[in-house]
């Protein structure tokens, strides 16, 4: 079954389109969306359209920052009951993973999820924004996405939040200097993905006008009314470990405590998928690991570190376990970009 979301991603669209020289009412009509859907917290659509009539707009309007454009005009609102949730976030961090896992309520297509610095920077840290099925994003959803992202930070902070650069999965379809005015930050195009290159400690980092009461009735809220479909166990913990590795405890107890279950009723959840703690952080470490030593010419201690193991010792055993090799000759096989 193709995913649905909520129309209220295209909120603002048909009154862009319109002022652009277009008619909005006629470009939705062609994909089958009526334009008052847009401004309905309930009305859905299909994700492919979405992209379509977006990709089509910016084609025929000759606007290739369609996406940026729309995403000016928007805030938290369109994400319905999930933008209480978020604006009354104790801390950003508490904000991002209140969104990754509630975002489905808005869109099951995407995920955005916290990552170690895609430039291997300490101090760095990469907010990730995807699709579920890791295909890359169109072009004008990729700017639609990040850039309400970034907007929606940028209003939570009251102003620029230490934005170091941004990547976009596609080329610059219009002037760098149009995604540099509207980012406020380096952008780096034909990235493997859309990220926010953020620094580290943002997750600590309180919300202002936070309220830990509103917060906690939205989320028992949309917890209650809107269960993940098909959500398995083990797909949280892999991205809570993902998020937190090399930065935070990657105990069972503190990855428990985030998904508010006691940590036994957690190992039992994740027994009946046939898997355990120990083998999503070995596997998540794995990746991560792979990924820091080919792709990057980060030292060995460094890796060590952000893959959350003590010593250099017990990486060299890890990477020979998973590849039999150890870790200078697994990066001699690849060739290190520069940073």
């Amino acid at each position: 079954m193709e995913p649905m979301v909520r129309a209220a991603c295209l909120r603002g669209l048909p009154a862009l389109v319109d002022g652009l020289g277009g008619d909005g009412a006629a470009l939705f009509a062609r994909f089958g969306v009526a334009c008052a859907a847009v401004e309905s917290d309930d009305a859905v659509i299909p994700a492919l359209a979405v992209g379509e009539l977006l990709e089509t707009a910016a084609i025929e309007l000759g606007c290739p920052d369609l996406g940026l454009r729309l995403a000016g005009t928007q805030n938290a609102s369109v994400l319905g009951p999930l933008a209480v949730a978020i604006e009354n976030s104790p801390t950003f961090g508490e904000a991002l993973a209140t969104t990754r896992r509630f975002l489905f309520v808005h869109s099951p297509a995407i995920t955005v999820s916290q990552i170690p610095d895609p430039s291997g920077r300490a101090g760095v840290v990469g907010l990730l924004y995807r699709s579920t099925d890791a295909e890359p994003l169109p072009p004008q959803a990729a700017g639609l996405g990040l850039g309400l992202f970034h907007r929606i930070i940028v209003l939570l902070h009251g102003g620029p939040y230490g934005l170091r650069s941004v990547h976009l999965p596609h080329p610059a379809l219009a002037p760098v200097e149009t995604y540099t005015r509207f980012f406020g930050a380096e952008v780096r195009f034909d990235r493997p993905d859309a990220v926010l290159r953020v620094p580290g400690g943002l997750a600590n980092t309180a919300v202002p006008g936070g309220n830990q009461v509103l917060h906690e009735l939205a989320v028992s809220y949309i917890a209650s009314h809107f269960p993940a479909p098909g959500e398995r166990v083990a797909d949280g913990v892999r991205l809570l470990l993902a998020q937190a590795l090399g930065s935070s405890p990657v105990e069972v107890t503190a990855v428990a405590k985030a998904l508010r279950v006691h940590p036994r009723t957690l190992q039992r959840r994740l027994a009946s998928e046939d898997t355990t703690f120990e083998t999503i952080l070995d596997e998540v470490r794995r990746v991560a690991a792979h990924r820091l030593i080919t792709q990057t010419d980060l030292p060995l201690t460094q890796v060590t570190a952000m893959v959350g193991l003590a010593e250099q010792s017990a990486l060299s055993r890890a990477v020979r376990r998973w590849y039999g090799l150890t870790p200078r000759q697994l990066r001699s096989r690849v060739a290190v970009p520069p940073r």
